[in-house]
């Protein structure tokens, strides 16, 4: 028997007091995939789900399974694992102009002033969205991979970088950039 005045001190469950995150998973496409094997073809299925916090955390992630429930669930689990931080400015846009390549799809993002919305396409406003960012301009250029299109995106959001992570790099004061 454990003694009782050991486990009246300690808490139980420590993360009880701790408010949950919210996190938020949109399925961007489910395909079904066939694999030609020796006794025939093998059918699965590919999603592409992308999660996020709504908060500056948002994620891409890929599912192959034999059923579309698992499918989903090990897309979530990979979106988890490829998180990135957006950083966003006071009126929840972007702080400059970016451009993101992955494969052949390219993604131009550009910030909006407050009160314009989400101007985006396909799979570019869900990344957009989940990233939480209220105000934005973008454009999706050349191919039209939904997978490709959100991978562009999430590139296009790690480059950026904020006054103050450029005015450390070059070894300037901040209010330099603010004249």
């Amino acid at each position: 028997m454990v003694n009782s005045k050991e486990s009246e001190t300690r808490p139980r469950n420590r993360r009880t007091n701790t408010p949950r995150e919210k996190w938020s998973e949109r399925v961007i496409q489910i395909s079904r995939v066939v694999k030609v094997c020796k006794g025939g073809k093998k059918l699965s299925f590919r999603a592409v789900i992308v999660i996020g916090n709504e908060n500056g955390q948002v994620g891409v992630g890929v599912g192959k399974a034999d059923d579309v429930v698992m499918a989903i669930t090990k897309g979530i689990t990979d979106g988890r694992r490829n998180l990135i931080t957006v950083p966003l400015t006071k009126t929840k846009t972007l702080p400059h102009v970016m451009t993101g390549r992955f494969g052949a799809c390219e993604v131009f993002v550009k910030p909006a002033s407050q009160g314009t919305g989400v101007i985006a396409g396909s799979s570019i406003r869900t990344v957009l969205e989940l990233a939480g960012v209220k105000n934005i301009l973008a454009k999706q250029l050349g191919g039209a991979n939904p997978l490709n299109n959100a991978h562009a995106t999430i590139v296009a959001l790690k480059n950026l970088k904020t006054p103050a992570i450029v005015a450390s790099e070059r070894n300037l004061p901040l209010e330099r950039f603010y004249s």
